[in-house]
């Protein structure tokens, strides 16, 4: 698993019109079979705040989601509505594993 924390912070008079456009991405995601969950999430003291949790079944489907015929449409939308430009954070799946922890 590979999973990908993208934190996003976005104009506050853009903060609907980016739901909307992220909803739409995140549903399409969720259609990759190489997605295992994909959700977004607003911070609760600074809705201007958002992480969108990506959750992939290996690294090859992370490649493979930037190149669906949804993601530039999101990354393009959603662009001008940024405060600041998007940062994200790799992780690697520790707990529940299949090692037998």
């Amino acid at each position: 698993m590979l999973i990908v924390h993208v934190h996003v912070h976005v104009k506050p008079e853009s903060i609907e019109a980016f739901k909307l456009a992220t909803l739409a991405n995140a549903r399409a995601s969720r259609q990759e079979p190489g997605v295992a969950r994909f959700d977004a999430v607003q911070q609760a003291d600074d809705p201007t705040r958002f992480v969108l949790v990506e959750v992939y079944r290996d690294a090859a489907s992370a490649v493979a989601h930037k190149e669906t015929p949804h993601y530039p449409v999101w990354r393009d939308a959603v662009a001008p509505m940024m405060a600041a430009p998007r940062t994200s954070v790799k992780f690697s799946n520790v707990f529940p594993d299949d090692a037998g922890w």
